[in-house]
């Protein structure tokens, strides 16, 4: 085999062959764009809908492939050729879904190409490094530090980077699981488990980004209002006390405003926020670098920030100068400004505050620096309430009675109650932000290597500096500044800018800068979120965001994103706002872990990710550390944004448009299914569990209608939603030539069992011949253990007429199937007279005719139907048959014994049937149906004669109509209904019929000589269906409906039309009627 080849265009040959030549004038190509219009020849199927499949562009170039690939020429419209497949793949661009600007091909494959692509460093690391480093590290990391101590802080910053580390790991398998469009982390949970949790998430994602809008600007105002510009304030203290509330209502006022000021930047233009990215994280890279160099500083020459203490409480130096009760003067000493706020007077004779008297005022270092010592201080948590001192350990101090505190001392005192689970709360949105880069996975060169790369590099980088400045600074500032919030023993100023170095304005510009930034990228990127998610069209109530300006700026979803993140400001406190946004980013992280755990655990063939260093036990923990992390942030806040999340997920379940995104939880489903089916198969369903699973036989008109949608009310009153049921229906002929029939059949059926709320599988198969397609049925439906045990079909009305002569023989042959099967049978008469989902009856019976045990199923059957609103205020009763030796009144104690212990409640009566001779009706009614019988048999008549026959049969049945009417208006000494017998009433009745037998039979012989040919077994049968149809009649006539044993059919199969005959004779007169027909096994028990 040769292992070299040479191409050889087909173009060359084309042109110099001389075997083309005449091809090419016999036939030659069509005028330029008249191609397009000409029909494919392809198979008539529409092929895969995909950015590849079906979308080959047929011009005169490949006239040539058609020629010389003319054996797949008929497949080439739904099948490219592989060399156009790999043209498209090559060039296929990773846009957003449903973008406007992006809908027309040309104009965005133009516009990609000349916008630059983004590298691993400025498409992922420094926006990740600019989401992570922001207000928390700016405003509260000290404070979490001095509160927590070193030891604790520690342990939840290397938590809370352990969970974005595992969930960044998680996201990079997924990311790099094919091309992620931009969407980032909605469109990978989305399409990694489905719409419903995909909205749930998305929808609690954009919320978490909105409420970090929030944040961000709550952030920029404090630092506005307390580090840059205290005068600014509008609302003024009132009294003592009255600074912390004063500050909420700045923040509202000053936040409403700069929340108005970024929306109007971000509707002017999302550029202006792109170009001053980069300037807001130089603030932030300029920041943290002036914050080592600052600790740096302080080993060889710390600065000198003296905090002053009484005893050992920390007091606030806004309101004085010296730290000191008196100092000199010139012609002494005299009482300075802190004497003054705690003495009533500057003479010593002047009452003072009992603390200030007997403690002595100190100073210390606020930043003694790194090599103080100041780290074993540090060390260990100093957890307080609300309102309490700042006090530094190791300093003596005179303590007084409580009630000596007197309100407006300079006192540094805390403003909330702080505990280890609130700091992680309040701490966990500075490790968010690493969905930033897969949110720009649009704009990046190569998505699949760079988010894993920038965003892991990103979070290592993070850690480290916030695990660094931990220590740091706990080695380097004194405790009392650390838990002093708002700086006030500082004179006001931000206690980490104090540390930074060349100046304390660089902190403060820098993270005021930073912040703004950081609540301009929230703004920026919620409303597309919000956008794309409408645009799914997965939530229908939000589809009006998914519009917006004619470039696609989402306008609509801009605005709910201003009015959702004014309710955050609202509240005004950052400690408030970070809970808050933590859950909703805490969600979003959890089903990001689940979705890489459960495409890993599934297998699924389309699971192959780039990127390897990812495992299903990383991801797992990663979910466990997420959702822990939510309950120890805050359980309440945690059970809301699970409920929002469930609410939402419902929603979507039951109002949503449906979408095949090839999700993991159907694949989760599937192996579920699997699984279970498994097990289930193993030995058989104890009686305790059963249930009838239905397999429902529907019957298509020529138009592939059900006949019968009654049929599928009654199934869904029956199951309740509850057990298997599979509506199943046959087309004759042969698949080939009916697929087509068969899917708009199958269309319509699943639409009629969503209109009556039929909770099921459809199954229709084409079959050569009815018979054989309802024997398939019956045999091969379910799978496993998921298999029916019981069929209902409804009764073959037309099984008289001539135009169906064999539907009775379908039907008998059916019967027959389900008992060699063992499985249950129901056959619903006068189906259409059924009740629909809709009806509700206020009242009547539920009657049951037990004339033989099959298995108690039809115990079972009216109670299922009472569980249903149609039929729950109908009353059931149970009459059962009692034979000539039988004791009627035992027999109905036993029976009401029964029915107490399978807790059904139920009237019971005992219907005696008298043994008497066989009526004129029952012969006639037996002729008639002989008569038919040959008639059948002998269908290969002639028309004239078959219309003979059948006009006879029609005079007969008039006969026989008129003569059951008058049997019914004249009472009939042969129908004796009796309730007790007795051995005297026995003999008695035996003697009196005894001599009246015989000459009884001579009349009735002499009156229609052809009776005497009769065969006797089918005189009998009728006898019992005409005794019993009379019996049924008068008991159960206004029932609103009535169950019947269903007896079997012949088993030589001789007499089948006559079994039909006798089936219709017994239920004649009944306007709802239900056969039933057991498996045999027992399906009720008394024992629990």
């Amino acid at each position: 085999m040769p292992t070299n080849f040479t191409v050889v265009p087909v173009e060359a040959r084309a042109d110099g062959g001389q075997d083309e030549g005449p091809e090419q004038t016999e036939a030659p190509g069509p005028p330029e764009g008249g191609e397009p219009n000409c029909p494919s020849p392809g198979d008539g199927n529409p092929g895969e809908s995909s950015p590849f499949i079906g979308s080959v562009e047929v011009g005169g170039e490949t006239a040539f492939e058609r020629k010389s690939m003319a054996l797949f020429e008929e497949e080439m419209d739904s099948n490219p050729m592989v060399s156009s497949l790999l043209n498209k793949l090559a060039n296929y661009t990773n846009l957003s879904q449903g973008a406007a600007e992006h809908e027309e091909a040309e104009d965005s494959r133009r516009r990609q190409a000349k916008s630059p692509r983004m590298g691993t460093f400025i498409g992922v690391y420094l926006p990740c490094l600019q989401n992570i480093l922001g207000v928390i590290l700016f405003l509260r990391l000290t404070w979490i530090v001095g509160a927590a101590g070193v030891l604790e802080s520690f342990l939840i910053v290397s938590v809370c980077c352990t969970c974005t580390m595992l969930t960044a790991i998680s996201m990079s398998a997924i990311a790099t699981n094919g091309v992620v469009p931009a969407g980032g982390s909605y469109y990978m949970i989305s399409r990694s488990l489905g719409p419903e949790f995909g909205g749930a998430v998305g929808l609690c994602f954009y919320l978490g980004t909105t409420f970090a809008g929030a944040m961000y600007i709550l952030g920029t105002i404090e630092i506005f209002l307390t580090y840059i510009s205290p005068s600014a304030a509008i609302v003024q203290a009132e009294g003592a006390g009255g600074e912390a509330t004063a500050l909420l209502h700045n923040m509202r006022i000053y936040g409403t405003c700069a929340l108005a000021l970024m929306v109007m930047v971000v509707f002017v233009g999302v550029k202006y926020v792109n170009k001053l990215a980069l300037v807001f994280l130089a603030c932030v890279v300029l920041s943290i670098l002036a914050i080592y160099a600052g600790v740096i500083k302080t080993a060889f020459d710390p600065p000198d920030i003296p905090i002053c203490l009484l005893g050992n409480r920390t007091l606030s130096r806004r309101s004085f100068d010296i730290c000191a009760k008196v100092h000199a003067a010139d012609n002494g000493s005299a009482a300075t400004a802190l004497w003054g706020l705690f003495c009533n007077g500057s003479t010593a004779s002047t009452s003072c505050d009992p603390y200030f008297a007997q403690n002595n005022v100190t100073e210390i270092q606020g930043i003694p620096g790194v090599v103080s010592g100041a780290l074993l201080d540090n060390l260990w948590s100093a957890y307080a309430d609300k309102g309490v001192f700042v006090e530094k350990k190791g300093v003596p101090s005179v303590p007084v009675p409580e009630e000596s505190r007197a309100g407006g001392l300079p006192y540094v005192l805390t403003d909330i109650m702080t505990y280890f689970t609130m700091l992680v709360g309040i701490y966990f949105p500075s490790v968010t932000g690493i969905m930033a880069g897969s949110n720009r996975s649009g704009d990046l060169k190569d998505a699949q290597k760079s988010i894993p790369t920038g965003t892991i590099l990103a979070i290592v980088t993070t850690s480290f500096i916030y695990l660094s400045c931990i220590v740091l600074f706990g080695a380097c500032i004194e405790g009392v500044i650390l838990r002093d919030k708002f700086g006030e023993a500082l004179r006001g100023n931000l206690v980490i800018g104090m540390l930074a170095w060349p100046s304390p304005w660089v902190i403060v510009i820098g993270s005021f800068f930073s912040t703004c930034g950081a609540g301009l990228q929230s703004l920026t990127g919620a409303p597309r979120l919000l956008q794309a998610i409408a645009r799914d069209g997965i939530v229908p109530f939000l589809q009006v965001f998914g519009h917006g300006k004619a470039n696609g700026e989402p306008t609509w979803a801009l605005l709910l994103t201003a009015l959702i993140c004014e309710t955050g400001i609202l509240i005004a406190s950052l400690d408030g706002v970070a809970p808050i946004l933590s859950m909703f980013f805490l969600m979003c992280y959890m089903f990001v872990n689940l979705a890489c755990a459960l495409q890993t655990l599934l297998r699924t063939p389309n699971w192959r990710p780039r990127f390897k260093y990812y495992h299903w036990t990383l991801s797992f923990l990663g979910m466990s550390l997420c959702f822990a992390l939510m309950f120890i942030c805050s359980w309440y806040y945690a059970l809301c944004a699970m409920l929002i999340a469930g609410c939402i997920y419902k929603y979507i379940e039951y109002r949503g448009a449906e979408k095949e995104w090839g999700d993991g939880i159907r694949g989760l489903s599937l192996n579920a299914a699997r699984y279970a089916l498994l097990h289930v198969e193993h030995g058989p369903l104890h009686t305790k569990n059963w249930r009838p699973q239905v397999l429902v036989m529907l019957n298509l008109d020529a138009e592939q209608h059900v006949k019968h949608p009654r049929l599928l009310s009654f199934t869904s009153q029956l199951k309740a939603g509850k057990g298997l049921t599979i509506v199943g229906s046959v087309l004759e002929g042969t698949f080939l030539d009916k697929h087509v029939e068969a899917r708009r059949a199958e269309e319509n059926i699943r639409a009629l069992m969503g209109t009556e709320k039929a909770k099921g599988f459809c199954q229709l198969v084409v079959s050569s011949s009815l018979r054989d397609g309802m024997s398939h049925l019956i045999q091969s439906a379910g799978l496993g253990g998921m298999k029916h045990n019981t069929v209902l079909m409804a009764w073959p009305e037309a099984w008289k007429r001539e135009d169906s002569p064999f539907s009775w023989k379908n039907f008998v042959d059916t019967v027959r199937d389900t008992t060699a099967a063992q499985q249950a049978l129901l056959v619903a008469k006068n189906v259409d007279l059924f009740p629909q989902n809709q009806e509700r009856f206020s009242d009547g019976y539920i009657d049951v005719w037990w004339v033989v045990h099959d298995g108690g199923l039809l115990m079972l059957l009216p109670f299922l139907l009472r569980q249903h609103k149609v039929w729950r205020r109908c009353q059931m009763r149970i009459f059962t048959v009692a034979q000539v030796h039988d004791n009627s009144i035992q027999m109905k104690k036993d029976l009401q014994t029964f029915l107490y212990h399978l807790r059904i409640s139920a009237e019971v009566e005992v219907v005696e049937m008298v043994e008497n001779d066989i009526s004129a009706f029952t012969y006639e009614r037996t002729l008639v149906m002989e008569q038919r019988s040959q008639m059948l048999k002998q269908m290969q008549l002639s028309k004239t004669e078959q219309e003979r026959e059948a006009q006879l049969i029609h005079d007969r049945n008039t006969i026989s109509h008129s003569a059951m009417a008058a049997r019914t208006q004249a009472p009939s000494t042969l129908d004796k209904v009796q309730m007790t017998w007795t051995k005297e009433k026995l003999v008695a009745e035996k003697h009196r019929n005894k001599d009246a037998s015989v000459s009884g039979f001579r009349d009735l012989f002499s009156l229609k000589p052809e009776w005497g040919n009769l065969d006797q077994s089918n005189v009998r049968r009728m006898h019992t269906a005409v005794k019993l149809n009379g019996v049924v009649l008068d008991k159960s006539q206004d029932a609103q409906l009535v169950l019947l044993n269903m007896p079997g059919p012949p088993r030589n199969r001789q007499g089948d039309e006559n079994y039909m005959e006798f089936l219709e004779v017994l239920t004649e007169g009944l306007n709802r009627a239900l056969l039933v027909r057991g498996s045999g096994r027992e399906v009720v028990t008394i024992y629990s």
